[in-house]
């Protein structure tokens, strides 16, 4: 299957054919990680003995528009601990040759306090950059030539990135997700024709991450569908019920993700159903580091399980 750029790069053209060969058969393991020492990879390496295959990263702290003088110290340790992960997922890929995944906690681009890529904590309202010449329109260009430089390091290296913008649009938390889906839908589009028509950015596999169809961008702007799914802490699940919800959003034959979830799948189910997501992304800190919601033995059934893809 062919990346919806035209011009994609022969690394992107592999990493999607590959997630389209391993979907239904295998389940890549994957793991969010946002601060340079990585902590879940080794807590996953002591419990399991083994790494995931996929590790996800954040660019929040490259945000341009961050606000340091009204900010929680909650906010300014997570900007802190964040920034420099690209040189640490450069690194971590060249080394092991391993899946990058990245998504963009994104400060809002006018105005805001604290974590203001939560609506509550900015008036931003995202319709604005859809107005053409506006302000808005302008600041979201320069936030998204900022990203841009920090993502053409990856395609100068050769790397291909599971590139997953305006994540869980079809949420009103987020300020690109509270003006409705049509305005998820539209920021996604307009981003794409930027990174993709002008800045050339060919090495990215474009993630869409949201079930609504109301809010889907169209199969020419779409590699992967996908959704972020938190289920009850002592659920088992095969997420095979959201995968047919996702699956709604379009006909074409998209390969579908797991762009995150709080709660491991469970294999015993995964092995007999086939649910064919290509990957799971589990998230960070306490979703993996401790027992509340995924204990130490659900990661080693996960880790040992023969239709499980690790690193190694």
């Amino acid at each position: 299957m062919r990346p919806v750029n035209p011009n994609a790069t022969k690394e992107a053209c592999a990493l999607l054919d590959y997630l389209y060969e391993t979907a239904g058969k295998k389940l890549i393991s994957g793991q969010h990680t946002q601060t340079i020492p990585m902590e879940e990879i080794d807590y996953i390496r002591e419990v399991t003995g083994k790494k995931p295959k996929l590790q996800g990263f954040e660019l929040l702290g490259y945000s341009p528009n961050i606000n340091r003088a009204d900010a929680s110290e909650a906010c300014l340790t997570e900007v802190d601990e964040n920034y420099g992960t690209v040189e640490t997922a450069l690194k971590w890929a060249k080394e092991t040759g391993g899946i990058v995944s990245y998504c963009f906690h994104w400060f809002s681009p006018i105005g805001g306090r604290d974590k203001s890529f939560y609506q509550k904590n900015t008036d931003f309202d995202a319709r604005s950059i859809l107005v053409k010449g506006s302000e808005a329109e302008k600041r979201f260009y320069e936030d998204l030539d900022v990203i841009a430089a920090a993502l053409r390091k990856f395609q100068d290296a050769g790397i291909p990135i599971l590139w997953r913008p305006f994540h869980e649009a079809d949420g009103d938390w987020f300020w690109w997700g509270a003006r409705g889906h049509e305005t998820g839908r539209d920021l996604y589009r307009k981003m794409f024709d930027y990174y993709v028509g002008e800045l050339h950015l060919d090495h990215l596999i474009w993630v869409w991450n949201s079930p609504e169809p109301k809010g889907y961008p169209g199969d020419e702007y779409v590699d992967v569908i996908s959704r972020d799914v938190y289920v009850k802490a002592g659920t088992k699940t095969d997420y095979k019920k959201e995968y047919e919800e996702l699956r709604r959003i379009t006909k074409a034959d998209k390969v579908a993700a797991l762009g995150e979830v709080g709660i491991l799948p469970d294999m015993d189910l995964w092995e007999e159903s086939k649910v064919p997501w290509a990957y799971f992304m589990t998230w960070s800190k306490e979703f993996c580091m401790t027992e509340e919601y995924n204990t130490k033995e659900a990661f080693r059934k996960t880790y040992a399980s023969k239709d499980i893809i690790t690193l190694e």
